[in-house]
């Protein structure tokens, strides 16, 4: 308990430290970028606008309140993603206009995901601006890319103001995407869970390698490094959907995440979503302890319980564990992830529900392979070869230094 205590005091202090480190060196996002240049490259044309309550500069200024400011463009349409405009909703919704004003507002997580070709009739250019988080599976940038499909069908300058990835742009994790998974919302590309790329970074990837062919631009930031964290970057953080509440949720999502695909909760209803796993049949004492003796870098594990009062298992007690991130530089989520996932499966032979994590994970093999008792570091090993693959094609694609 002592040595619990003490982690959890010594990750207060580092992250305090890492605001500390950021605070006198604020990021320009490529919305700060274009708005010190009087929005030049814009003026005089028709403007649809892809993005959501993360689309705001620097000072927390909305990118539709810029672009309604500003006498030098149109704002004709905006787009939104998946939660909505103000990034609250859970579930499919419709179009609708922007209250208090003359502007349509279409839904890209209702009846099409991909905007319609009518939608961008008139339009000069399509711009996207709003906040990643650096996974595979968080569905904004295939937002993005069905969002590029959409403009070059219908000869539509893109253009991507870019944001930094908040869990950094150094590592990059987990399995390439498997074809016959890709082409789904949550798996569309063959990137890694974990691609260490910005969205205007990856959007010059998608153009170029999977044959989009839009007419493409990126606004790229000023003074962002790929070794920053969010926290250091100096911009406030916003949730970008109703469950990611904090970086540090967002460093242990990539891995631990998968999870959601299980019959495990991971916080949803809580307080701390996507840092609580657990359910009403898991004892978290034991997990606990099974977990920490791995001896894995930059986490540890807490036995807690807790009751979600929303989404999975509602209102039910659930043992389970608190994941406390202790080094974020050395924690490898994607292997803690597996760790979790081999552990319940081998706790809970019988209970422990993997059946649905082929698309979170990317390949269709892993679970059999959990299940059938394999090491985890055997089909992680599995793995590396295509992860480096993709690791040297990435760069050629990478506008910021380490």
């Amino acid at each position: 308990m002592h040595r619990i205590l003490y982690v959890i005091l010594l990750s207060a202090v580092f992250r305090a430290a890492a605001c500390q480190a950021g605070a006198g060196n604020t990021v320009q996002t490529g919305l700060d970028v274009l708005r010190e240049k009087d929005f030049d490259i814009l003026q005089g044309l028709k403007v649809g606008l892809v993005t959501n309550h993360t689309g705001r500069d620097s000072r927390g200024v909305s990118i539709i309140e810029l672009f309604s400011a500003c006498q030098e463009l149109e704002l004709a349409a905006v787009f939104t993603p998946e939660h909505g405009l103000e990034g609250t909703g859970e579930g499919k919704y419709d179009s609708g206009r922007l209250e208090g004003r003359d502007l349509p507002v279409y839904s890209l997580y209702g009846d099409t995901r991909k905007p319609k070709p009518e939608w961008l009739r008139g339009l000069d250019v399509l711009i996207f601006d709003m906040q990643d988080i650096g996974t595979r599976f968080y569905t904004y940038i295939t937002t993005m890319a069905l969002c590029m499909q959409a403009a070059a069908g219908a000869g539509v300058l893109f253009i991507v103001l870019d944001r930094p990835n908040p869990v950094g742009g150094l590592v990059v994790e987990g399995p390439v995407l498997e074809k016959d998974l890709q082409g789904n919302f949550i798996a569309y590309y063959p990137i890694p869970v974990r691609h260490g790329m910005t969205v205007g970074e990856l959007a010059l990837l998608f153009n170029k390698e999977f044959g989009i062919g839009a007419e493409l631009e990126v606004v790229p930031m000023k003074s962002w490094r790929r070794s920053m964290y969010f926290d250091q970057t100096g911009l406030p953080w916003v949730n970008p959907s109703p469950n990611m509440r904090s970086l540090d949720a967002a460093i242990l999502y990539p891995g631990l995440g998968i999870a959601e695909a299980t019959n495990l909760s991971v916080g949803r209803g809580t307080e701390c979503p996507f840092e609580l796993y657990g359910a009403p049949y898991v004892n978290g004492h034991t997990l606990a302890g099974e977990l920490n003796k791995k001896g894995l870098e930059g986490v540890l594990f807490k036995d807690t319980t807790f009751i979600p009062v929303s989404h999975k298992f509602k209102n039910q007690r659930c043992g389970g564990v608190r994941a406390l991130v202790t080094d974020r530089t050395r924690l490898r989520s994607l292997t803690a992830g597996m760790y979790l996932l081999s552990t319940l499966k081998r706790m809970y032979p019988e209970t422990f529900d993997l059946s649905n994590i082929d698309l979170w994970i990317g390949r269709k093999e892993v679970k059999e392979k959990i299940a059938g008792g394999e090491a985890v570091e055997k089909i992680i090993a599995g793995w590396e070869k295509e992860l480096s693959s993709f690791s040297s094609l990435r760069k050629k694609y990478l506008l910021y230094p380490p």
